[in-house]
């Protein structure tokens, strides 16, 4: 049985505890496998984040006290290094190389809602050689090229295999410390990070000179409770955050950025969609058109970028919106949202503190640059955020500089963390691998490119499958997509 850590669970003795294993070998063999794993969790530092990450930390230990002695290694990534970008995981090679090169056998990965069953993970763990160069994960693969991947194998995107990091991936310490000598004489490139598994599993494979990763049918993100988990090692919680009564409808503003020559098509799909979810939403362009209506900020449009028109949006969410409206939320006018379920997910984070969320993109983390959130998924902000941001008088270098860069290097220079959340996407259902999507309830999509925007939101992220649309019922299957 999997330990399931319930909400608000603070102290250890509520955490329940993996029963002692009576298939698996001697306590002694077990001691000395699991001292050789050193866990490493995905965390994050924002407070939500970070407790969950220390729950998931007292569970794997009070499984390993339950089984005798000799405690592993359970480290958090947001606690390792002031290294902005520790979260890509890479540049820490050298660090587990170093400290654990000689006497572990195993870095074991995962995020902060995997759970993990110890015994199982060491049975598994078990079948391959630690000598050898190994990188074990739940295969991932697309089923067409996609501009997330740069259009990688566009002959055919199957070969390819990547970690689901939800399900846990490994690494064994030959491998490790292979990678450690040659990023010490190739250091990586200062460019961008935008989905990290499959970047890593493109650096491991070094164009056919590295492994491939070997898929682990015991690495799961099937639901913690289910049934099909018996033969797990590893399962799933959460596919979307829920930390008591979704925040109030009032309390999400929305600021939806557009321009004159989109106010004919794009415009209606959000109102024919998403638009009734939100009851304080405000469209901004470069034109006052009545009808919709919008409101010109007297910043023209650019043909990129467009930060200009997005501090103007945070002016005015300072200046003249209620100061009690603690969330403010910035869309593209092609992306999908559910306002529904990011009040759900909103319930999780503490207004008070300076919060940037959204799906988290990296720009030279190689050589010291920063996060960002990505702006097509929507980017989330808590008025204090906006406060401590436009206070700091960081601005963008141009008007038509990206907003959502601009916004990372200013809240790295503030110190503000951003907050990655996996559930907002900059691209398309179908740019994303089926099953990355099935262990998530998605909030965002966005790009209107080759598909039917209306019908990839009431397959997505309309609060029901089925929903009213001009008086008739629709329902889509997210296969057909």
């Amino acid at each position: 049985a999997f330990a399931v850590i319930p909400e608000g669970a603070e102290d250890e003795t509520e955490l329940p505890v993996l029963q002692k294993s009576k298939k698996s070998g001697t306590i002694s063999k077990i001691n000395r496998e699991l001292k050789e794993i050193v866990f490493v969790i995905q965390s994050q530092s924002n407070s939500f984040h970070s407790k969950r990450a220390e729950d998931l930390k007292r569970d794997i230990l009070n499984q390993a006290a339950d089984l005798g002695k000799e405690l592993p290694t359970v480290l958090l990534i947001h606690q390792m290094s002031g290294h902005e970008g520790a979260w890509t995981i890479l540049p820490l090679m050298r660090d587990f190389s170093v400290t654990y090169g000689r006497n572990s056998s195993w870095i074991f990965f995962c995020e902060e809602d995997t759970r993990i069953q110890v015994v199982k993970l060491l049975e598994t763990l078990g079948r391959f050689d630690s000598s050898k160069e190994w990188f074990l994960g739940k295969a991932l693969y697309d089923e067409e090229s996609t501009i997330i991947h740069h259009y990688a194998f566009a002959e055919n995107p199957t070969v390819f295999k990547f970690p689901d990091f939800a399900a846990g991936w490994a690494l064994s310490i030959p491998l490790v410390n292979k990678l450690a000598k040659k990023l010490k004489s190739e250091p990586l490139k200062s460019d961008f990070t935008i989905d990290l598994k499959h970047e890593i599993a493109l650096y491991i494979w070094q164009k056919g000179e590295g492994p491939h990763l070997t898929p682990v049918p015991e690495f799961c993100t099937d639901d913690v409770n289910s049934y099909e988990v018996d033969h797990c090692a590893t399962a799933f919680s959460n596919f979307l955050p829920l930390c008591g009564e979704p925040v109030k409808k009032e309390d999400v503003f929305v600021a939806v950025k557009t321009c004159q020559k989109f106010h004919g098509d794009r415009i209606p799909v959000v109102k024919q969609t998403w638009e009734r979810e939100a009851a304080l939403i405000e469209y901004y362009s470069d034109y006052a058109d009545i009808s919709i209506p919008t409101i010109d900020l007297g910043v023209p449009n650019t043909d990129r970028g467009h930060c200009g028109k997005t501090f103007a949006i945070l002016e005015r969410f300072l200046n003249h919106s209620s100061s009690r409206t603690p969330w403010l939320v910035i869309v593209d006018d092609d992306t999908l949202i559910s306002i529904f379920r990011l009040r759900k997910l909103l319930s999780c984070y503490d207004p008070n503190e300076p919060v940037f969320l959204g799906e988290r993109y990296g720009y030279g983390l190689g050589t010291g640059g920063y996060s960002y959130i990505t702006g097509g998924g929507g980017m989330v902000f808590s008025r204090i955020a906006v406060q401590k941001l436009l206070a700091s008088k960081c601005r963008c270098y141009s008007m038509d500089a990206p907003d959502d860069m601009v916004l990372g290097m200013c809240f790295s220079g503030l110190g503000i963390p951003i907050t990655h959340s996996p559930l907002f996407h900059q691209a398309r259902p179908m740019d994303y691998p089926k099953g990355y999507l099935s262990h998530q309830i998605p909030i965002s999509f966005h790009k209107h490119w080759n598909i039917d925007p209306v019908k990839v939101y009431f397959t997505w992220l309309a609060p029901n499958t089925e929903e009213s649309l001009d008086g008739k019922k629709v329902g889509y299957n997210r296969e057909d997509l």
